[in-house]
């Protein structure tokens, strides 16, 4: 599966929970090295946003929200042959850290080459038309990349 996307700058929280050792080994598992703490987001429209409806569905996380068109979209988007990751939660120090799905994909901007990354879909987020990507990589740095920048996502 393919998506496009511009990339837009988050809340800057990400790094808040990307920097836990308890998701940090969880990453390195699905992506072979602990990830940079923090995520790039992308946002989405049209096709693309049906598509990544589809995964977030797959991951069990609710779209009642979502456009009736966009979500009958979604669901002719057969998203089976793409492998789940799924990111266990944790409470520490009586503060609850959510779980996540994260699909491994690559990622690159029309002048690049493909750099390994992942989906990842929180299980509570405020995104409904965004892509969170975590990679090794400081992305905005490997990439070159700013707040516009027309990428493309291939979830494996």
């Amino acid at each position: 599966m393919e998506l496009s996307g511009t990339v837009s700058s988050g809340l800057g929280r990400a790094q808040v929970f990307m920097a836990q050792e308890h998701y940090q080994s969880q990453f390195k598992k699905i992506l072979g090295q602990e990830v940079w703490p923090g995520t790039l987001n992308v946002q989405l429209s049209g096709e693309d946003f049906a598509k990544y409806v589809a995964l977030r569905e797959s991951s069990g996380i609710d779209t009642l929200d979502i456009d009736e068109e966009i979500k009958l979209q979604s669901e002719q988007i057969d998203v089976s042959g793409i492998q789940a990751h799924r990111i266990r939660g944790f409470l520490r120090e009586g503060r609850s850290f959510g779980g996540a799905t994260a699909f491994l994909a690559t990622m690159k901007k029309s002048d690049s080459e493909d750099v390994d990354c992942a989906i990842l879909i929180p299980d509570l987020t405020r995104h409904v038309d965004v892509v969170e990507i975590i990679s090794v990589d400081y992305l905005r740095e490997s990439l070159n990349l700013v707040d516009g920048d027309v990428v493309s996502l291939k979830a494996r």
